[in-house]
């Protein structure tokens, strides 16, 4: 079932509820909002029993484009890209600036060997391995019943 919801009071001006209702939907539609909007990039998370792993997708960048951090228990990874092109010809000339950033912080449990971190960027995914320490390790033994 599709609900549509028209515009019914002093947002009207006097038009077309309908007229109004769609110009409503174009300009807050979320196609155009995510696209003006800054991102940071999607990140997936998994633990095994050894370590942590992180991706972040963030294509287009290069792996000197990125900054990795470790500053107590925050781990800090952030991106910063900047091109420019410029073009002159005859009669004008087009100068074109582009301009990325992100950062993201994650908070690092206690069980963290900070000296077990490693980076990789490849694809357009940056694959963060952070190792735990011997002693945070899931240890199973058996147990005998007597």
């Amino acid at each position: 079932m599709t609900l549509v919801k028209f515009a019914n009071g002093p947002k009207n001006n006097g038009l077309n509820p309908l007229f109004t209702d769609v110009f409503d939907s174009i300009l807050n539609d979320t196609f155009l909002n995510d696209r003006l909007v800054a991102k940071t990039p999607a990140v997936n998370i998994a633990e095994t029993e050894n370590e942590f792993h992180i991706e972040l997708a963030a294509p287009g960048l290069t792996k000197e484009d990125f900054k990795i951090s470790v500053e107590k228990n925050i781990l800090t990874v952030s991106a910063e890209k900047k091109a420019e092109t410029e073009a002159a010809d005859k009669k004008y000339s087009k100068k074109e600036f582009s301009y990325s950033t992100f950062k993201r912080t994650f908070t690092l449990p206690e069980t963290v060997d900070y000296a077990k971190i490693d980076a990789a960027y490849t694809d357009g995914i940056l694959k963060l391995n952070i190792a735990k320490k011997e002693e945070a390790k899931i240890q199973t033994r058996e147990i005998a019943v007597k």
